[in-house]
């Protein structure tokens, strides 16, 4: 069993100044449409959504990196956090190489900070 882990922490004001500057030119390079319809349904704390989803992907990206080496690319849309039915996260891959890669993912956020975690076992 080969196990590996990403983690990052991001300031939310970082992703709301991304957004308030750059708008949909951030938000479709990021997020995709699901994503974006997700955060914005969190009215007031948008931004903390924001912000936990970019912690997730940038996680997911640590976790997965031994797989790509060179391999091939992956966007940030090829990535989409959701929340299943218990507000459990989770991760789809759009890109055909990570179809069967199954991510266990851990996001919390407050008002100042956004926090994730991947788990991936190879």
């Amino acid at each position: 069993m080969n196990i590996k882990v990403g983690t990052d922490i991001i300031e939310v004001t970082r992703i709301q100044e991304s957004i308030e500057k750059l708008g949909e030119k951030f938000l479709n390079r990021v997020f995709t449409a699901n994503e974006i319809t997700y955060c914005e349904s969190k009215k007031a704390t948008k931004y903390e959504h924001y912000a936990a989803r970019f912690a997730g992907k940038e996680a997911v990206f640590k976790a997965i990196s031994p797989m790509l080496k060179n391999k091939f690319s992956i966007d940030w849309t090829d990535v989409e956090i959701l929340n299943d039915e218990q507000s459990r996260p989770y991760v789809t891959f759009y890109k055909e190489e990570l179809k069967n890669v199954n991510i266990d993912l851990s996001l919390s956020h407050i008002k100042a900070y956004a926090v994730a975690t991947a788990i991936l076992i190879l």
